[in-house]
């Protein structure tokens, strides 16, 4: 998927993808939606959320523990980091058709900047991945989206834009079905790339179009 030229004299487009993974699927779509974005001219920012687990239970599974040792170079997610941002794609895995509670907690602790506007006028967008194939992909990202009407945000999903939209079938972002023994297949980095292009693609514009921030 070749790049769109940015329009001579664009102004730089930031894009932070913040994202909680427990044993990995969610951590490489990050990779390849960070990739992506990069691949499309903009700065990007790969950031993950806190684990709040307790170790006992992170060792006591063995894709777990080798996902937080594979990912310990990926710094942790802070305010400053969506600050920075024009655009902040998230991931989670569903839990329970929900965003992961290590996710939420994060997106909880940004509730001052919330108040005083700085989340606003901002896009954002969301991937998932759940174990089975009705295991909650949609109700998790719609849930992930309410928080972005709260925030004033603006979101760009990849909506049915690209004919390999048909082949994956989610139009509400990027998603994986498969736990840490299904890798993740050539169907949904391909929805990552399409998503991530369509972000930076978007977010340039808007940027492009505001005037300065005061």
């Amino acid at each position: 998927m070749s790049p769109d030229p940015p329009p001579p004299h664009s102004p730089p487009v930031h894009v932070a993808v913040i994202y909680y993974s427990s044993t990995g699927t969610i951590a490489e779509l990050a990779r390849v939606i960070a990739d992506a974005a990069e691949h499309e001219g903009a700065e990007v920012r790969l950031r993950r959320a806190a684990e709040l687990a307790p170790q006992v239970a992170i060792e006591a599974n063995p894709a777990w523990a080798a996902n937080v040792r594979a990912t310990a170079d990926v710094l942790e997610a802070t305010a400053e980091d969506m600050l920075w941002a024009d655009a902040v794609i998230f991931g989670t895995p569903t839990r329970f058709g929900n965003v992961t509670s290590q996710l939420k907690q994060y997106i909880d602790t940004l509730g001052g900047h919330w108040q005083q506007g700085h989340l606003a006028d901002k896009v954002y967008s969301g991937f998932t991945a759940s174990a089975t194939k009705h295991g909650g992909q949609e109700s998790t990202l719609l849930a992930l989206y309410n928080t972005i009407h709260h925030f004033g945000g603006i979101l760009v999903t990849p909506g049915y834009t690209d004919p390999a939209k048909f082949t994956d079938g989610n139009p509400y972002g990027t998603s994986h079905v498969g736990g840490p023994d299904v890798p993740v297949d050539d169907e949904a980095r391909t929805a990552a790339r399409i998503q991530a292009k369509r972000v930076v693609k978007f977010t340039r514009a808007i940027k492009s179009g505001l005037p300065p921030a005061h």
